[in-house]
């Protein structure tokens, strides 16, 4: 598979392609001499499908075996790993303490030690576990491209940036430090910070743009750039970057950050190479990484044989009301693992949803060192051995042409898939390495932000709200409210004083728990919290949000458990509550249900809509308010101790109708007493009721499953239980839908018109409709 640049010229996968097919007809003169051709004449380097669909650990180099063969102690190679943890913790906690974008402060980062070759070692124990399964892809194109180009190279010193996730990352928002290590002039290991900085001169402020509609909507797109030259900082490169996102000094602060932290990892990798000698160093990082390959196929060996079938879909491009599928079958054959992503729904070429493959798998791996086995140290090689099968131009799997701004809406249903289908093979696995969970809320609901600060400065970004998702629930217990990202180990959810004194906006409501949001169950799914934002002291000033799951529940159940709610956005437009509390402070008694259900603001608009709000402009004052979603409920709801359900019932957590309706339990209003005899009986009874209603298996199928979904649903994705090679789309032709049905590789191309244009569209037919029934001169003068 190679990488072609359409109209612009050749990249470096035909330049490849082309030197295999003619070497063996040339000299060695003649090949040089058209190794100097292509070089001079390649018109640009793209991705390099060889490096980016790569997510296995590279073979030992030749210097790597040798180390190797000299012996090693397993107790040195314990405490050199111990010794990179430490430094890499320190190096992660002074971006934390330092860094300047929300994400630096509230943990959404890591540190992390290479191999020569970009297989990630050792990754900090806090931060992004991501980034593990990603980061190797940008020093892989480096060694391959710029080692050796005499314009560019590789020396003691030199720092490459990079955000570009088609080269690899796990999105655009996202910044890395890249460093090698260097020893008598060869490369032995590469060390490096990665921080999501947020803001990045997308066509929407902070970074993860929802309106995107091509690639270059999506901000800034770093190839790797050496930033960094022999120890300085290159101000050339620096100002470019700068003028490209809308917060310059945020970029020159973090790219220092990154910097200082890369730093200090170097200091204790070159005080061990002094204590143990280069070799030993090089020898324990690759025998670290093939470790944890040669025990992640053990611990799949130890699985039940067998496929677990998990699809998930998405309800919004973040601009329409759609039904997008992430199929998944994950297959167990002895040591092998095969996630097979098979009937996946095409990429759609002008929405931000799609995501890189190599996005996809990270978050995979995310699953894998979070999830299913989190006592293994954070590497390469613990994706490695897991075969993926996909098909490119899905929308899990984008191409290089299709806009990728909110990838996390499909790679975060990767992680998903894995989560839950891995709690359904560890079930019956005797040797368990973690507990068995529900699946944890996989959705951003955040504000992001954008304008003029009451310090006169521009700035994008977001809150740090989105590291309050909530917890599935475990076998045992309930799980954590609002507790972390599944992104992230150990972030936080930020302090709302210290963004008042950087933003003009405050969170009127900030962390509440929102009634009867959690996944119900025998054990119920962690909880998550109410927000509500007004700006103040602005002269410009909006809120997007970047969220699908309005109408199809985001994450399910487990083992008969409750999925999360849905989720809308509510704003009140066209007040001023500032105003309003300052003359009545009676009025400050703010939730979304309150407000939207009694409206007590005379004179607001009061909206209601799906969480994919492109960046809007807020005067001050203006409401806007979401919640943070929930995890998935455990087991049978009726299974649930009644004592558990007057106790949320007593804190508010879960109103009276889903005591009694979901969980049927009786008690005692005033002393909040369960009566035992009669929530036996009425749970019987609730049983009973489920009895008389279901029907068998086989009728069930016939009369409930269909040919085709309906006719008015925009469906993309493969259809039936036993047909994913075929997949449906609905194309647009003259601004009229057709479905069309066929392999991914001979489907049109798909794009959704602008809501815009179909609007005016609807309208112009109503106005021609209109003037047929009336003449054009009465409805001119209406």
């Amino acid at each position: 598979m190679t990488m072609t640049s359409n109209a612009f010229g050749t990249t470096e996968g035909d330049k490849d392609k082309t030197n295999a097919d003619d070497t063996q007809e040339l000299t060695d003169q003649e090949q040089q001499w058209v190794d100097k051709f292509m070089d001079e004449t390649t018109l640009f380097l793209g991705p390099d499908p060889a490096i980016m669909r790569h997510h296995e650990i590279m073979p030992r180099t030749a210097y790597e075996e040798e180390c190797i063969k000299n012996g090693i102690d397993p107790i040195e190679i314990d405490r050199i790993r111990k010794r990179l943890a430490g430094a890499l913790d320190e190096a992660f906690e002074m971006c934390e303490s330092m860094g300047a974008a929300p994400g630096a402060k509230w943990a959404d980062l890591s540190c992390a030690v290479y191999t020569a070759e970009g297989d990630v070692t050792y990754l900090s124990n806090r931060g992004v576990i991501a980034f593990s399964a990603v980061l190797h892809h940008p020093i892989r194109y480096i060694m391959k491209n710029w080692k050796d180009e005499p314009t560019v190279g590789i020396n003691e010193g030199d720092g490459f940036f990079h955000n570009d996730s088609r080269f690899g990352m796990v999105h655009n928002t996202d910044q890395s430090m890249l460093v090698p290590v260097i020893r008598g002039g060869i490369i032995i290991a590469w060390v490096g910070a990665t921080i999501h900085e947020g803001e990045n001169g997308a066509c929407e402020p902070g970074g993860m743009p929802s309106g995107s509609e091509t690639p270059f909507d999506d901000g800034l797109r770093a190839s790797p750039i050496k930033i960094v030259e022999k120890g300085h900082l290159r101000r050339d490169l620096l100002t470019f970057l700068q003028h490209s996102t809308r917060d310059p000094k945020l970029m020159l602060a973090d790219i220092k950050v990154k910097m200082g932290a890369v730093k200090r990892i170097m200091d204790t990798v070159d005080r061990l190479i002094d204590e143990v000698g280069q070799e030993t160093f090089v020898a324990s990082l690759r025998i670290t990484i093939e470790d944890v390959e040669t025990e992640v196929r053990r611990r799949i060996g130890e699985l039940p044989d067998g496929t677990v079938t998990f699809n998930q879909f998405v309800d919004s491009t973040l601009k329409e009301n759609i039904l997008i599928k992430f199929a998944c079958k994950i297959t167990i054959k002895g040591e092998r693992m095969i996630v097979d992503l098979t009937g996946t729904g095409p990429e759609i070429l002008n929405r931000a949803i799609n995501s890189p493959l190599a996005s996809t798998k990270s978050f995979m791996a995310q699953a894998i060192l979070s999830y299913w086995w989190p006592d293994l140290p954070r590497s390469t090689g613990a994706l490695s051995p897991i075969e993926v099968i996909t098909e490119e131009h899905s929308w899990a799997d984008a191409g290089y042409d299709a806009p990728v701004g909110q990838s996390l809406q499909a790679s975060f249903r990767g992680f998903s898939a894995l989560q839950t289908a891995f709690a359904k093979m560890q079930f019956s696995s005797p040797q368990k390495y973690s507990n068995v969970v529900a699946p944890w809320f996989n959705q951003i609901n955040d504000f992001l932000w954008g304008g003029t600060t009451q310090n006169g400065e521009q700035v994008g970004n977001l809150c740090a709200d989105l590291n309050g998702m909530g917890g599935g629930a475990k076998a045992f217990r309930d799980g954590e409210d609002a507790v972390a990202p599944l992104f992230c180990a150990m972030a936080d959810i930020g302090e709302q004083e210290v963004m008042e004194e950087e933003v003009p906006f405050l969170q009127l409501v900030s962390k509440r728990l929102v009634r009867d949001n959690q996944g119900f169950g025998k054990f119920r799914g962690g909880m998550g919290y109410e927000m509500i934002v007004a700006s103040r002291g602005t002269p410009s000033w909006g809120f997007m949000t970047v969220t699908s799951g309005s109408k199809f529940s985001s994450v399910p159940g487990m083992f008969g458990g409750y999925g999360c709610p849905v989720y809308p956005l509510a704003m009140v437009k066209g007040i001023n509550i500032y105003d309003i509390i300052q003359k009545d402070p009676s009025q400050f008694d703010l939730s979304m249900e309150r407000v939207m259900n009694e409206q007590p603001y005379e004179g607001g608009d009061y909206q209601s809509a799906h969480m994919g709000l492109q960046f809007d402009v807020a005067k001050e004052g203006e409401l806007y308010m979401i919640a943070q979603g929930a995890g998935g409920g455990y087991g049978d709801v009726l299974e649930r101790d009644p004592e558990l359900v007057v106790t949320d019932l007593e804190l508010d957590r879960i109103s009276a109708q889903v005591a009694t309706d979901i969980y049927g339990v009786v008690w005692e209003p005033e002393t909040y007493v369960v009566h035992e005899q009669a929530t036996i009986e009425l749970r019987a009874q609730i049983r009973a009721d489920r009895i008389r209603r279901g029907t068998p298996y086989a009728e069930f199928v016939a009369g409930f499953v269909k040919d085709e979904p309906p006719a008015e649903l925009l469906y993309y994705g493969s259809w039936g239980q036993d047909n994913d090679e075929e997949l449906l789309a609905t194309h647009w032709g003259k601004l009229e839908p057709e479905r069309v049905k066929a392999k991914l590789e001979d489907l049109p191309l798909i794009m959704v018109p602008d809501r815009r244009v179909l609007k005016i569209g609807v309208l112009e037919a109503r106005v021609r409709e209109l003037e047929e029934k009336y003449g054009e001169t009465v409805v001119h003068k209406s």
